[in-house]
């Protein structure tokens, strides 16, 4: 395996933070950046995301255009707390009405491509709690500094809370070291230098997502990895480390939960590639078990193996975004080969 996109793509955060150089290289370049925040009963984080990446990079440096919240139908205050931090906030069922709604984190990303304005998405989980503005900075800046760079990905130290005011130092990313890194090393080594390749922060140019399709729940983050490189090489992506993430703990069968549809949607991925032959369908149900009153009773979850399909290919978002309907025609479009705001062919 040749380790140069290791050294070649890979960034500290330090390196852009120098926000007054991005604001200019954001203008030269002549572009909007939209931040979205994936919602479900974020009523302790959200808040805090909003309020420091708007007065960072919206009223200090300006940066961001907008902020986005897509929400999956929180139960608890999430919503009007963002609201009333200035949010933009959508209902993920109320978006593209006419089609059949799901759920899952995926779904809400697919779905705010629509609501979005950015030439540059940048996606970032809202239940960071040590947020800072270089979750949202260190992303753009690859983008920004670099013509060949489209998409960028978070890395970091994982810290777990494992209680009120406790954290482990050490710990987290289980699910890629255990799942996404053994198949990575079985059938695409080259992608085994992306550490974190399941970090739920990332930004690219809106030409790369509107042209690849999302799973609507956890297969999101590896189905993207692999359809970019695919599509438009390992090249196009940067990996930025922004040092250290708090997040919330998830116990062992809810990390087999999203194991189970990681490795879906990896086999659904290289099953399309050509490079597996499955005999029989693959089943949509983790079987676990629960001890109930000394007994062991199965415990089933059901994954949809949904997919939306590259946002490009419906109608009302070719008709919002001004795309000619022949940009269907072409074999792959490659947004490094056109202005990410230009949408003539």
């Amino acid at each position: 395996m040749n380790d140069n996109w290791l050294k070649s793509n890979t960034f500290h955060y330090s390196k852009f933070k120098d926000l007054n150089l991005l604001v200019a290289a954001k203008e030269q370049k002549n572009l909007s950046i939209s931040l979205c925040l994936p919602t479900l009963n974020e009523e302790r984080t959200i808040a805090k995301e909003i309020l420091i990446m708007k007065s960072e990079l919206m009223v200090r440096y300006p940066i961001l255009d907008e902020i986005v919240v897509v929400d999956s139908g929180s139960e608890d205050d999430t919503i009007e707390i963002a609201q009333a931090y200035g949010a933009d906030v959508y209902l993920a069922d109320d978006i593209f009405p006419q089609l059949e709604k799901y759920k899952g984190k995926g779904e809400n990303l697919w779905k705010a491509l629509y609501v979005t304005k950015g030439d540059i998405i940048v996606y970032l989980d809202a239940d960071i709690k040590n947020i800072h503005h270089r979750f949202v900075y260190a992303l753009i800046g690859p983008l920004l500094l670099s013509d060949k760079i489209k998409f960028s990905k978070a890395f970091y130290d994982r810290p777990i809370a494992t209680g009120k005011n406790k954290i482990r130092p050490t710990g987290g990313g289980r699910v890629t070291e255990l799942v996404t890194r053994p198949l990575f090393s079985l059938f695409f080594p080259e992608l085994t230098q992306i550490i974190q390749p399941l970090s739920g922060e990332y930004a690219g140019y809106r030409s790369i997502f509107e042209m690849i399709p999302f799973p609507i729940g956890y297969g999101i983050e590896t189905s993207m990895i692999l359809d970019i490189c695919k599509k438009w090489g390992l090249d196009v992506i940067a990996q930025v480390d922004l040092d250290r993430r708090i997040h919330r703990n998830q116990d062992t069968k809810s990390l087999g939960k999203m194991s189970f549809a990681i490795i879906k949607t990896f086999l659904n991925r290289i099953e399309k590639q050509g490079l597996i032959d499955l005999n029989k369908n693959i089943f949509n149900e983790m079987i676990q078990y629960n001890l109930v009153k000394n007994e062991y009773q199965p415990d089933i979850f059901r994954i949809q193996a949904i997919e939306r399909p590259p946002i490009i290919e419906i109608p009302e978002y070719r008709e919002k975004f001004n795309i000619p309907d022949q940009i269907l025609e072409l074999k792959g479009p490659s947004p490094i080969d056109r202005h990410p705001i230009d949408r003539q062919i």
